[in-house]
């Protein structure tokens, strides 16, 4: 079940191997907290990422030196690279030309029309789409000073003008992002932008927070943009290590029941009646199966009398009791086995499960 609506219509771009917008499934995209000049460690960080089903990935271009890296990075990975450039037209023409997939700009920072168009015509020359990035925290002064904040309303004139200054100059392969680092603010311009554009959008809270702020803030935002068809792509921004943003964007299109990757995993909260560390249980098997992809749901329950029984939609499930515990699959016990060999048990019964659906698909 959905809670989707009507996904919202916009025109496709393309970055890289990956469609944005138009019938294309919202994707996932994150970004590096490496050092770009760095390439061995952004590449290892990237591959990570892709492991864990990012679909694009962006990284900081703050000099010269790291807008040549772009080059070797690109030629080791396999996602979408976006070059991510303030101020510095410059550096967006030499990211264009080592080999991003695309760029990230406010052309409000770049400067003069001069120096925009410079920007475009590389962009033009090498196939690239340009997101236009409007935050709250960067927005131009002159609508600072009519607004007297960076409210909702200033964010998409912001938005809005700078789309029209980049058509202008007969460039249309715009994805465009509009951020504040509350949920509100940031929801209000998402709706009134969506009104007023067809481009595709990015969706996400800046500046979100750590673990659980920005699990939360993120999980609403998003949550309700994509929930009212508004969002071609998302980014959970979390100072955490970015594996995890895309890990909890993947959750979020979950829950909504917009996309399905990876087993889903669903463990009581514990009670009196849990007599396991039902805790080190369901890390234990959160992180085996982290970058599993096949889309089942795992059951990992503190009582074997109701175990089973509340989890009965599981595909596989363990339930623990004093000293053992209870290996079922649609709610059917299948065996019972020490509690010590719990974990192992039900990764062995998951693995012949992807087994099975592996030679299906074979077939």
């Amino acid at each position: 079940m959905s809670f989707l609506i009507q996904r919202r219509k916009t025109v496709p771009i393309r970055l890289g191997s990956v469609t944005v917008g138009g019938n294309a499934p919202v994707s996932v995209q994150s970004m590096t907290n490496t050092s770009t000049q760095d390439v061995a460690a952004t590449v290892a960080q990237i591959q990570r990422l892709a492991a864990a089903g990012c679909e694009i990935v962006r990284v900081a271009v703050p000099d010269m030196e790291a807008a040549e890296a772009l080059g070797p990075i690109r030629s080791q990975i396999t996602l979408p690279l976006i070059a991510d450039i303030h101020f510095d037209y410059r550096l967006a023409v030499a990211a264009a030309r080592a080999g991003a997939d695309g760029l990230r700009i406010n052309p409000g920072n770049i400067g003069s029309d001069r120096k925009v168009r410079a920007v475009v015509d590389c962009a033009r020359e090498f196939g690239l789409a340009i997101r236009i990035g409007v935050n709250a925290g960067s927005l131009e002064k002159d609508l600072l000073r009519r607004y007297g904040e960076a409210s909702a309303e200033a964010m998409v004139e912001s938005a809005l003008g700078q789309i029209e200054r980049l058509r202008a100059m007969d460039f249309h392969d715009i994805k465009v992002s509009i951020k504040a680092s509350d949920v509100s603010r940031t929801v209000a311009a998402y709706r009134m932008l969506s009104e007023k554009t067809d481009r595709p959008l990015h969706v996400g809270v800046t500046e979100a927070g750590g673990r659980i702020a920005g699990v939360v803030k993120s999980a609403l935002g998003i949550g309700m943009l994509l929930a009212e068809g508004i969002g071609d792509t998302l980014r959970v921004s979390l100072t955490r290590d970015p594996v995890e943003e895309v890990r909890t964007g993947y959750e979020i299109l979950r829950a909504l029941g917009i996309r399905q990757r990876g087993p889903e995993i669903i463990s009581c909260p514990t009670c009196g009646r849990c007599s396991i560390d039902l805790f080190e249980v369901a890390e234990a098997v959160e992180q085996a199966l982290a970058e599993k992809t096949v889309p089942i749901k795992v059951a990992i329950m503190g009582c074997a009398v109701n175990g089973p029984g509340e989890a009965r939609e599981a595909d596989v499930g363990v339930a623990g009791s004093q000293g053992r515990g209870v290996l079922f699959k649609k709610g059917k016990v299948v065996r019972t086995v020490a509690q010590e060999d719990m974990v192992t048990a039900l990764l062995e019964e998951i693995a012949a499960m992807e087994q099975e659906v592996g030679n299906g698909a074979k077939r």
